[in-house]
């Protein structure tokens, strides 16, 4: 009887197939997408987006953002939303500026203030949406007003100066040639991926945001956890507030700026859902990265910011309705 024998795939066909199956992957087409936009902006600007110089830059500004961006991803990922980074963000920056003037060395008993006072944020958002409950959107767009004010009462709109010259190594310093920003950005996505992929509460995250009646079912306190994202996220806005903090050398009204806005846009842009229970950290990091070349790319060429924030508007809309669409 004559053996069949498949004959091998010819090495094009092989690498069209491959090829295939990066584009119809989510993270494979956000990675084209980035690519392109390099590409597009690097020849607008006559390759002036292109150096090294600046692509450190924007890993540098992405920091801050990213690291918001991953509390706002665990929030996203239940079905939540929160609007208070922003004013979390600023608030913390501005406290910790008034408890550091004019002292020396390096404070960590007010950075530790600084980023517990986030997290007592985060848990009266996550009290809010859990025990009373309330609607995610209000809780927060109330508690991001709160902030606000309470910022601006803290600093009567003025500027505050001379901070320790040790706290601008969070923000301005660097280990062999990287900025530490960046380096506390890509720690906490891999303390995210571990706790994401490779723990019961992460895979209770998921759950919740899938379905939170079946999750409940199941045994998952759902109350608990929902709790527990945003005590998260209210940790990552204090953490990116200092670190803003920590690189202006002051906190003011100025200092914190569309973390909110920016930290929804990117986990968007990711491919996160925000009907809950879908998306990826990679996912999350790659819209960090977009969102970054194209906030650098029209700095570049001097768009005016009320441009910028047209641009900004416009990609959500049109992420969230990928999104919708996508779940039709």
């Amino acid at each position: 009887m004559a053996e069949i024998v498949a004959r091998p795939k010819p090495f094009g066909a092989k690498l069209r197939e491959a090829g295939g199956r990066f584009i119809r992957h989510e993270n494979g087409v956000l990675v084209t997408i980035l690519v392109g936009i390099i590409a597009a902006l690097g020849g607008m600007t006559r390759g002036a987006t292109l150096t090294v110089g600046n692509a450190k830059n924007v890993w540098l500004q992405s920091s801050t953002r990213g690291i918001a961006s991953i509390g706002q991803l665990f929030v996203i990922l239940t079905a939540g939303i929160d609007l208070s980074v922003g004013g979390l963000g600023l608030m913390v920056a501005i406290l910790g500026a008034s408890l550091m003037t004019g002292k020396t060395g390096l404070p960590l008993g007010d950075i530790a203030i600084m980023l517990l006072f986030g997290i007592g944020i985060g848990a009266a958002n996550g009290s809010l949406v859990s025990r009373v409950p309330m609607p995610a959107l209000i809780a927060t767009l109330g508690m991001w007003q709160m902030t606000q004010g309470g910022a601006f009462l803290i600093c009567r709109g003025r500027t505050i100066h001379h901070l320790p010259e040790a706290v601008n190594f969070f923000g301005g310093g660097e280990v062999a040639g990287v900025p530490v920003p960046v380096i506390i950005f890509i720690s906490v996505a891999v303390a995210a991926y571990f706790v994401l992929y490779h723990t019961t509460f992460g895979r209770s995250v998921y759950a919740v945001g899938g379905n939170p009646a079946s999750a409940w079912l199941s045994g998952i306190k759902v109350p608990n956890m929902l709790f527990s994202v945003y005590c998260i996220s209210g940790f990552m806005g204090a953490l990116a507030g200092f670190i803003l903090m920590s690189r202006t050398m002051c906190g003011g009204m100025n200092t914190v700026m569309g973390l909110e806005l920016d930290s929804i846009a990117a986990v968007c842009i990711g491919g996160v859902s925000l009907m809950g229970g879908r998306g990826t950290l990679l996912g999350a990091i790659l819209g960090v990265l977009i969102l970054g070349v194209i906030n650098n790319g029209m700095n570049v060429v001097a768009l005016p910011p009320a441009y910028q924030d047209v641009v900004k508007g416009a990609i959500i809309v049109v992420a969230v309705a990928v999104d919708y669409r996508r779940r039709r």
